[in-house]
């Protein structure tokens, strides 16, 4: 699906690619969409005092990756833009960091190699991921 996504259509493009047979009500996809904002305050907090909750937000990253899959880039790079170089290592970590992500909010394609790593999140997930 390379449909593009912006601000109006979020929520219907999240709808068409939500992925998950065990749903049984739309407040599960919303509390879902949700845990974008979690991941934006958790950065957040992480910017304001250096703290940083790797495994909270990489649990949150896998629950969406697994709801959204090859489309979770897309997605939230349009939420969390600004953000973004902080959210790349995890999609790294867990694999789901294309190289191209194309049509979303006022880009035709983000070329994610030019996006810098944040080298105090890649330190704290290669112990994560060597630990």
């Amino acid at each position: 699906m390379n449909e593009h996504l912006t601000d109006e259509n979020f929520l219907i493009y999240c709808a068409k690619v939500y992925d998950n047979p065990g749903m049984t009500s739309t407040n599960e996809f919303m509390e879902d969409l949700d845990r974008i904002k979690y991941i934006k305050k958790l950065i957040t907090r992480y910017k304001e005092t250096g703290e940083l909750k790797e495994r909270l937000i990489l649990n949150h990253i896998i629950t969406l990756h697994n709801c959204f899959n090859v489309h979770l880039a897309k997605i939230l790079f349009l939420k969390t833009e600004k953000q973004f170089h902080h959210i790349k290592p995890f999609l790294i970590m867990i694999n789901a960091l294309p190289e191209v992500i194309n049509n979303v909010g006022e880009h035709k394609k983000v070329y994610t190699d030019g996006i810098p790593l944040d080298i105090i999140i890649v330190s704290a997930l290669r112990k994560i991921n060597n630990g």
